[in-house]
């Protein structure tokens, strides 16, 4: 499956691409496998945020 394309105004069907495109990947993969799935894609989400915070405030400042 490839990854799905999402909308500029991020509706609830992008949500169901979303999780169909997570469901696919991980459905036969061993638990510790996708615990590391979601771990890893949190990990790269916490970055981003924690530098999109860092860059409002060097421009508040």
């Amino acid at each position: 499956m490839t990854e799905p394309i999402i909308s500029p105004g991020f509706s609830v069907a992008d949500i169901h691409k979303i999780r169909e495109y997570n469901y696919e990947r991980t459905k036969d993969l061993p638990r510790e496998a996708v615990r590391k799935y979601y771990a890893d894609g949190a990990d790269v989400a916490r970055a981003e945020i924690e530098r999109l915070r860092r860059s409002k405030n060097a421009i508040v400042k």
